[in-house]
């Protein structure tokens, strides 16, 4: 593996992790909402992560990480798309609400918090992870080209 292939995987990592950090920020920005209907309410969404090989070109394909990593091929992150969560709404009676539908019930999201400020700090130690990775990467290419020089 190239020492400039570490600069893709970390660019990877840290792309997936933004889009970690944006879906939970959207989920906690709708944690509060309320909904007179089913369908129109706000459900937790999480990414789906998978490892993506390149070959020699730098071209992704698949998403099975396999032995061939070793032959010359780097592995990266590929964000495969953003799902939303089945687990059940939180249904209220509230007739007096004004969200409330004709037989008084109001609909709130299913996000948790707890788990959405978990994966909140977990996404942005992982980011903080990478940037680190790609900074020593960054310095030791320097100090390569410095030995070349002399």
């Amino acid at each position: 593996m190239s020492l400039f292939n570490i600069f893709n995987i970390s660019g990877s990592a840290m792309s997936a992790q933004s889009v970690r950090l944006n879906t939970t920020a959207s989920n906690l920005a709708n944690a509060n909402s309320v909904s007179s209907s089913i369908d129109e309410t706000y459900r937790a969404r999480s990414p789906i992560f998978a490892a993506a090989l390149s070959d020699a070109s730098g071209k992704y394909h698949g998403t099975e990480l396999t032995n061939q990593t070793q032959a010359g091929q780097s592995a990266g992150v590929k964000v495969l798309g953003v799902v939303e969560s089945d687990k059940p709404l939180q249904i209220e009676y509230a007739p007096n609400h004004p969200m409330a539908d004709k037989n008084g019930y109001i609909y709130r999201s299913n996000v948790n918090t707890m788990e959405e400020m978990a994966n909140m700090i977990s996404a942005s130690r992982s980011y903080q992870t990478n940037v680190q990775v790609a900074d020593t990467a960054k310095t030791m290419t320097q100090r390569l080209l410095r030995l070349g020089q002399g």
